[in-house]
């Protein structure tokens, strides 16, 4: 079978903190759940602002590639 089958993002499954769009401030930590085409899941997520402590969010998280300026991938 052919590699691409079998490749996944390296962060898929593993806590990142996502940052959303250049002229945003809004930024959120979850597990990045799976990548389906342009969409990102992620589950377990707190919302996260500066001088606040971080809310927990219910449910999944949908975001659109579009939307997001960095991941970052927690150890």
């Amino acid at each position: 079978m052919h590699w691409l089958l079998f490749w996944r993002p390296p962060a898929l499954l593993r806590r990142v903190i996502c940052n959303l769009s250049h002229d945003s401030t809004e930024a959120f930590e979850g597990v990045l759940w799976s990548c389906r085409g342009p969409w990102l899941t992620f589950r377990d997520v707190q919302a996260l602002k500066a001088g606040l402590p971080p809310a927990p969010i219910v449910g999944d998280v949908l975001v659109h590639r579009d939307k997001v300026a960095y991941l970052q991938v927690l150890p």
